[in-house]
């Protein structure tokens, strides 16, 4: 993979539909610039743990990355968690984008969904969304068995294309908007109020650019200086900030207060009908969610790009069943971690729409938690071995541990209280006990198995 391969894979992970679905709502409850402050806020909230990522990914190039970082800092068992729960993170939201391509299609095609099979949790399941969905699944599949540079061609001309429609969206604002649509929502609510309408979006803006650490996953498939690594790691959380800031205030700009209201009470997408004002052109509202179905197959693709290479690294320290660490003769691709992770995505449109918001809390969660574990790695790892090879070096490195194993951790507390407005709902307790319950058996088999070879990596390359 070169540096254009692993911006655009990292860049991609943390593009995928929100942008298009959920601007409207942020605007509304913040305010443009309210908007863009809070995502100010999180993008600094998850550069902190980024900072922790850039300096351990070249110091440690190995596939797997975190589950190396881990190991390092805790031992086998505190790598298995921090890995489980990565990989949770992964496959959820290779599975929520399966979901949610039927779904987008039909904004496209309004009357795609048909042969309706059945209601689950008052969600309808039709037919042609599981075909769809399948489809793409096993397309997807395919190209990353092919090899990692063939997944990474594929995952450079859809963040193109994003990018391409972003840019024209914006511009297109800027030419035909007014700053008199920004009156009355640049900031909403007064004093504290307005603060904390700010931070109602900061706290969920780290949920939205969550993808960077795909690289190190893929660092031993890396081919670039490693101090370089680090650079584009970072490069690429910013790019989602600026990305995101840049299209809620194309929306503002094109869109007033009113235009933004009438737009969530209809189909939701204020992005799309931003563009369609703009533009004057329904065509053009098409476009634009067109790129919003890129940016939904970027994430797939990245994710799964990680979540596989996660799924190897455990199978390879015999922490998981050996069978996962197999790789293609030719393509030196994890095809049965692939597979694995194919076969759970291909079941999740049989749940419905409701599973969008299960899996993605869910993952969310296990993501944060993994966060939490790199950033106490990072730190301990600067104890107990301070004198490891690190082409980047984090300047001030216990203030930037303390502040990401802190921000990553509330993040994981506000998942378990309950009325926090992030609480795990049943469902989604079910999904991470059910993840749970399947790791501790993988870990009892597995340390009865292997005795000794449990849990060892090789790390005399480092």
């Amino acid at each position: 993979m070169s540096a254009t391969d692993i911006l655009v894979v990292a860049f991609g992970a943390m593009i995928g539909w929100g942008w298009v679905v959920s601007s409207g709502r942020w605007i509304q409850d913040a305010g443009v610039i309210g908007t863009i402050i809070g995502f100010v806020i999180g993008g600094i909230m998850i550069y902190f743990v980024g900072l922790t990522y850039a300096e351990l990914t070249p110091a440690m190039p190995k596939v797997g990355g975190e589950h190396l970082f881990s190991y390092k800092a805790f031992g086998p068992t505190g790598s298995f968690i921090c890995t489980w729960a990565l990989i949770l993170s992964y496959i959820g939201v290779v599975c929520f984008e399966a979901v949610s391509l039927p779904t987008i299609v039909q904004y496209i095609f309004p009357s795609f969904s048909q042969v309706r099979l059945y209601t689950i949790s008052g969600s309808d399941v039709y037919l042609t969304g599981i075909i769809l969905a399948s489809l793409c699944t096993i397309a997807i599949i395919v190209i990353n068995i092919l090899g990692i540079k063939a997944a990474s061609i594929f995952q450079t001309v859809l963040t193109v294309t994003i990018a391409a429609v972003g840019i024209i969206l914006v511009a297109a604002s800027v030419i035909n908007g007014s700053p008199s649509n920004l009156e009355g929502q640049t900031i909403v609510g007064e004093g504290f109020g307005s603060i904390k309408n700010v931070l109602s979006v900061a706290v969920v803006a780290p949920f939205f650019l969550f993808g960077f650490d795909v690289i190190p996953q893929v660092a031993e498939e890396i081919n670039i200086p490693l101090k370089k690594i680090a650079r584009i790691l970072l490069l690429s959380i910013i790019c989602a900030v600026v990305f995101y800031g840049l299209v809620v205030f194309a929306v503002g700009y094109a869109m007033n207060k009113e235009d933004i209201a009438n737009a969530l009470g209809g189909a939701g997408l204020v992005t799309a009908t931003a563009m369609e004002k703009v533009f004057n052109s329904a065509v053009m509202s098409k476009v634009l969610i067109i790129g919003g179905l890129c940016g939904v197959v970027t994430s797939w693709n990245s994710f799964l790009i990680g979540g596989s290479r996660a799924i190897f690294s455990m199978a390879e320290s015999k922490m998981i069943p050996g069978n996962f660490a197999k790789l293609l003769p030719q393509k030196k691709t994890p095809v049965n971690a692939l597979i694995l992770i194919g076969v759970l995505s291909l079941a999740a449109p049989f749940f419905g729409r409701n599973m969008l918001i299960w899996i993605s809390d869910a993952a969310s969660f296990a993501c944060c938690l993994a966060y939490c574990m790199v950033a106490l790695s990072f730190l301990i790892l600067r104890k107990k071995e301070p004198d490891l090879n690190r082409p980047y070096k984090v300047k001030h490195y216990r203030f930037v541990g303390i502040m990401a194993t802190i921000l990553s951790g509330m993040m994981v507390v506000l998942y378990l209280i309950p009325g926090s407005g992030c609480a795990l709902t049943v469902e989604e307790w079910i999904i991470v006990g059910g993840w749970t319950v399947l790791g501790v058996i993988f870990y009892a088999v597995c340390r009865k198995r292997y005795k000794n070879e449990f849990g060892h990596i090789d790390t005399s390359a480092e």
